[in-house]
């Protein structure tokens, strides 16, 4: 499997209910660099596992909505915008936030990522700057 067909694969899959999506697309050396309007984080693998762990428990599922998906040999970056149903209202889709993510990839793995996100807003959504670009 191609990296962008990797990193395409794991933004369709369905993170929010299955936790053996961590062991496929993780490498067990994997360190995730994100800078968010809280401030910076780095995960290695457990910190991917505990997050995601907190992440199914909140949301029933997620969807990215992807406007870029670029690839230059192992290295793979992505924009997109993540939705979520939370538990509390099922039926009610929000936007969450977006993000910019570059990925590195070793094994056929995530094995380090650059991600920037903030928060989604109507007015940011509104706006021509989020409309998907058809990959």
């Amino acid at each position: 499997m191609t990296a962008k067909a990797l990193i395409k694969s794991f933004y369709e899959s369905d993170l929010s209910n299955d936790a053996s999506l961590i062991d496929t697309f993780y490498h067990k050396e994997c360190i995730i660099h994100w800078n968010s309007s809280k401030g910076y984080t780095e995960m290695d693998f457990k910190g991917v596992s505990a997050f995601f762990r907190g992440v199914r428990e909140s949301y029933n599922h997620l969807r990215f909505e992807i406007t870029h998906l670029l690839s230059e040999k192992e290295v793979v970056t992505v924009r997109y915008t993540l939705f979520a149903n939370t538990i509390e209202s099922e039926s009610d889709e929000m936007p969450i936030a977006h993000y910019i993510c570059i990925h590195h990839i070793k094994d056929n793995k995530i094995y380090r990522s650059f991600e920037i996100s903030q928060p989604a807003d109507t007015d940011s959504l509104d706006s021509d700057a989020y409309s998907e670009i058809k990959i």
